[in-house]
Parts: structure tokens; C-alpha cells; sequence
């Protein structure tokens, strides 16, 4: 069979959302497996399962945890009890403690500072302990670093560093402004408005700390970006840039925490995605997937939805699973799946 890749999104969570996806590339008959955050507990055996079925293996050679919220990490523990994993991607405080002294004052001795960020990253302690149990490699994920054939383009080191300063689980907590609440008031909106809150409000230290991907595979061109905000977006394409990565007309872009419209901005997208067009396109090919639970009330956000429309982009959501594939894959006789139609209004 020739090269394929192959990306299965996991419809994670119940009524709220969380991500779990799974990769395949094959490349000269050999394949590659990739897990891209597990989503809540109970989504890791999605995960096991979907491997075992679909990709017709037991072990899988990189798994990514983007972030530590409990809604990318928690399926992680499952994946790693019942897979053989070769290499755990995953960025964790403690490890760096030397260089978070000097910005923690009032922690003097250093093993008080590794119990506490133990403490306040459980996720990532809990998922670090399971590993060394089962004598898998943990590699840290810093701009610049390749996983296989993905290309980390943020976090880098020094902002990874001042994000865990920032983050309110650490024990000196950065002051933030107080954010309001998303709105659930609509209003009508012509073509090419946008009501995007990613410059105005943000979103947290922790999601801003994930980890972004880009690949070039079967000459598809894939933007994974966990929960990152307008920050992270931003460095991610500034590496881009400067690795000489061709981002140019991604293939595929994951819409960042789910289509919450705290985590991009129009000034943002037009860089990734390129210009908002005049009209909306007749049979747009580039895709954005939106990992949002059908349950979820809150995601995605119309405004965001409507974003991706602008530039071009089918939006899809996961049903049950998500797969989405370039080159030769094999065909599992699922029925094609359904883009999101254009809101006509969007939050206030």
C-alpha cells in the first residue's frame, strides 16, 4: 500500500469537551503511531481500542500531552496501561527547577518547590510516575523539537518557563484581569464580521503553554494546536517563519480549545489562514476541525465557526469519530461527514 496519514479525532468527553486524537503515517510500509492528548478518563479506552481496531496494533510510538488539563491528560493513563508506548512527550515543571528558583523568592530550598509543582500539575505527575513504571522515555517538547514527523513550533523554553511563573497552579500566581463570561445573547451578522475575544480577553497561562505541531505529510500540511491562545499562535508562527516551514494553505488546522473565541483573534487566523475572502467559498478543500463534544453547550462558539468560513475552511465536528485522511489510506466504509453550516449570527 502506498503512503497515507491518517488522523482520527475522538469525540472526548460528555457534556463538556476535551481532545484525543490518534495518527497514522506510513511511509516506505512502515507505520508510525502517534497519540495526541487522551481526553478525560473514560476517552482512553476510546483511544486503545480505536488503535487496536483501526491502525491493527498494540503500540504506538509517540504520545503528546499538549497541556495539563485534566481534559487532554487524564485518558493518557489508560493509553499508557494497555499500549506499549516508545516515547512520552510531555513538558513538566519540576524538571526545570533550577532555572525557576531565582523567579520564585520565597522557595529557598528546592525540593520544597519540586513537591508543590508536583502538587499543582498532578496530571502530568500522575502520567510521569505511570511512565517510569512502565519504562517508557519522557522527552520534553520545546520549539524546534521533531516528533516524528511533526515539528514542535511552541512553546518555546524561556516562555514555557514564564508561563509556569504566570500560571494560577504555581505557587506565586501572576494577577489577571478578571475576564467576563462568554455572552449567549446573538445577534445577526453579515458576511466577514467577527466577534473574536482572543486580543481583548485570553485565555489561561496553561493553555497558552501547549504544545503546537506542525507536519508536512502526503503533501498535506497539519497545524495541531491542543488549547493555545493568541500567544502561542503567535511564537508558533513566528518559529514557522524562521524553521522555513511552508505553512502557507494548511490542510489542516485544529481549531484551538474546542472553538472557544478566547483563544484567536481575526489578526491571528488571517496569519495562519490567510485573509478572510469576500464571499463564502463554493467547495473549500482545506479543512478546520473543531474538537468539541456534540453534548457541549458552550463549543465551538458561532463566532469562530464563522471565522473558519471566512477563510475558506470546511469546519467539521467530531461525531462518535472524526477521521480525515491524505495518500492512500484504507477505507473503512464510514459514511462522509457533514461540515457545519454558516451561523448567520454570533455572540455578543
Amino acid at each position: 500500500m502506498s503512503d497515507f496519514f491518517e488522523l482520527d479525532f475522538v469525540e472526548a468527553g460528555d457534556k463538556g469537551s476535551g481532545d484525543a486524537i490518534g495518527i497514522r503515517h506510513r511511509q516506505a510500509g512502515a507505520d508510525c503511531v502517534y497519540v495526541v492528548d487522551g481526553g478525560y478518563k473514560a476517552d482512553g479506552q476510546k483511544l486503545v481500542n480505536h488503535i487496536r481496531e483501526y491502525y491493527g496494533t498494540g503500540h504506538v510510538d509517540h504520545i503528546v500531552l499538549t497541556h495539563p488539563d485534566g481534559d487532554h491528560a487524564a485518558g493518557l493513563e489508560t493509553v499508557l496501561e494497555e499500549l506499549q508506548v516508545g516515547t512520552l512527550w510531555m513538558n513538566r515543571p519540576w524538571v526545570h527547577v533550577d532555572a525557576l528558583m531565582p523567579k520564585f523568592k520565597r522557595y529557598q530550598d528546592r525540593g520544597r518547590l519540586v513537591a508543590r509543582l508536583r502538587r499543582d500539575f498532578p496530571n502530568v505527575a500522575d502520567l510521569e510516575r505511570l511512565a517510569v513504571e512502565k519504562g517508557v522515555t519522557i522527552q520534553h517538547a520545546f520549539q524546534g523539537t521533531g516528533i516524528g514527523v511533526f515539528t514542535v513550533l511552541a512553546p518555546a523554553y524561556s516562555t514555557y518557563l514564564d508561563l509556569v511563573v504566570a500560571s494560577e497552579k504555581t505557587p506565586v500566581p501572576a494577577s489577571k484581569a478578571a475576564r467576563a463570561t462568554d455572552g449567549v445573547l446573538m445577534s445577526a451578522a453579515a458576511w466577514g464580521e467577527e466577534n473574536l475575544k482572543g486580543d481583548t480577553e485570553g485565555t489561561s497561562s496553561e493553555n497558552e503553554s501547549s504544545v503546537v505541531q506542525f507536519a508536512e505529510a502526503c503533501s498535506w500540511k497539519i497545524l495541531l494546536t491542543g488549547d493555545a491562545g493568541v500567544d502561542a499562535l503567535t511564537e508558533a508562527y513566528e518559529a514557522a517563519c524562521n524553521l522555513g516551514k511552508p505553512v502557507a494553505a494548511l490542510d489542516l488546522f485544529q481549531v484551538p480549545h474546542h472553538g472557544s473565541r478566547r483563544n484567536v483573534s481575526s489578526d491571528v487566523l488571517d496569519k495562519w489562514l490567510g485573509a478572510k475572502l469576500p464571499e463564502e467559498a463554493e467547495s473549500p478543500k482545506q479543512q478546520a476541525i473543531v474538537s468539541a463534544n456534540r453534548q457541549d453547550a458552550d463549543h465551538p462558539k458561532k463566532a469562530v465557526v464563522r471565522a473558519m468560513i471566512h477563510r475558506g475552511r470546511r469546519v467539521y465536528q467530531p461525531s462518535g469519530t472524526l477521521h480525515t485522511f491524505a495518500g492512500d489510506a484504507p477505507r473503512r466504509g464510514w459514511p462522509s461527514a457533514t461540515p457545519l453550516s454558516y451561523p448567520t449570527d454570533m455572540e455578543d
